[in-house]
């Protein structure tokens, strides 16, 4: 049994992380660690039965945690877990891995130095949509694709650190990291060029920007664009995929969130109204076919780091893997800064 210390009781640590590694089977939440009294307070009474810490350096005083979760700001992610991984200790963080591909590289380091197991929480690789994608072009059914589009277009201002630039990445780092991250699952080939746009407008007290595309280009010349908006009255497809034999097309997020929140994630259900829909045309005649979700679990993610540690499994989310997010990332950046396509 693999004892867990989770650092942070933000939404991310409350929602996510101390109730995903409670039900993996060789994993038990063993801690908390927050700095506000009020916050160490509400994670007393959300889990009696966890020691509550003050700070990551107190939680690494106790020998007992040999698995820390870091559900921190993303500009805290480089520094918390090397300082865990040089304690001996195993390590998860919150996507994203870090704010650039140096911080990602000098992660990795610390992990392979001290021997430890350092992985990255996307989690939404068991998504139902994104697992309905692979499946419709494994089958075949919209024959090679061509052009990938991600969107999540919403309207109001993230809260807190994530609308503070220097402190989360900007507007592409959050639910970007997950589309980048499945971007790369889904393509096999390297990134040959990104290019980034961000609009900033003057609505929201936060710096991030309103509006961001990074639109990439593999090797394979396979086009894949990421749409991420905080400004946006109406919503867009969730996934829009283009093959020479046809086109999906996907609204609705993955449905788990809503019933992890009430502590019962396996009672997720998903309206066959959002189904993922796939047309193609035959002969001049349009057909359409509906596709029922893939469903996948969350619970996965933690039950795959149980295993490594406690069976040696093969690690699912590889640090080197969300590395090359991360050099994408850079790539991003420059292109934003520089309104230039960059290449890889």
């Amino acid at each position: 049994m693999i004892n867990v210390g989770v650092v942070g009781y933000g939404y991310s640590g409350r929602a996510f992380h101390t109730y995903l590694t409670g039900l993996a089977d060789g994993l038990q939440l063993h801690g908390i660690a927050a700095r506000s009294p009020e916050v160490q307070q509400a994670a007393t009474a959300d889990h009696p039965e966890a020691r509550i810490y003050a700070s990551l350096d107190e939680m690494l005083e106790d020998d007992d945690v040999q698995l820390v979760v870091l559900a921190t700001p993303h500009y805290t992610h480089h520094d918390l877990a090397i300082q865990a991984m040089d304690a001996g200790r195993n390590v998860v963080t919150d996507k994203v891995m870090a704010l650039n591909a140096r911080e990602a590289e000098e992660m990795i380091a610390a992990a392979q130095r001290n021997k430890v197991m350092l992985s990255v929480f996307h989690n939404r690789r068991w998504d139902w949509d994104y697992l309905t994608v692979r499946k419709v072009i494994e089958d075949g059914l919209i024959g090679e694709p061509y052009l990938y589009q991600a969107a999540i277009m919403g309207f109001g201002g993230p809260r807190g650190w994530r609308g503070n630039k220097a402190l989360s990445g900007g507007i592409m780092y959050d639910w970007g990291a997950h589309f980048m991250d499945q971007a790369l699952q889904l393509v096999p080939v390297p990134v040959k060029s990104v290019y980034c746009d961000i609009i900033y407008r003057d609505v929201w007290p936060i710096d991030i920007g309103n509006h961001g595309v990074i639109r990439m280009t593999f090797e394979n010349d396979v086009r894949y664009e990421i749409e991420i908006g905080n400004l946006a009255a109406a919503p867009k497809p969730r996934w829009y995929v283009m093959g020479d034999a046809g086109t999906l097309i996907k609204y609705g997020l993955d449905p788990q969130e809503g019933p992890m929140n009430q502590r019962r994630i396996e009672e997720a259900e998903e309206s066959p109204e959002t189904y993922a829909r796939v047309v193609t045309v035959q002969d001049r005649q349009r057909h359409e076919q509906v596709i029922p979700s893939v469903r996948g679990s969350w619970k996965s993610y933690y039950q795959n780091i149980s295993d490594v540690l406690n069976k040696g499994a093969e690690l699912i989310v590889k640090p080197e893997q969300v590395l090359q997010v991360m050099r994408v990332y850079d790539a991003a950046m420059e292109s934003a800064r520089t309104g230039t396509v960059v290449n890889l």
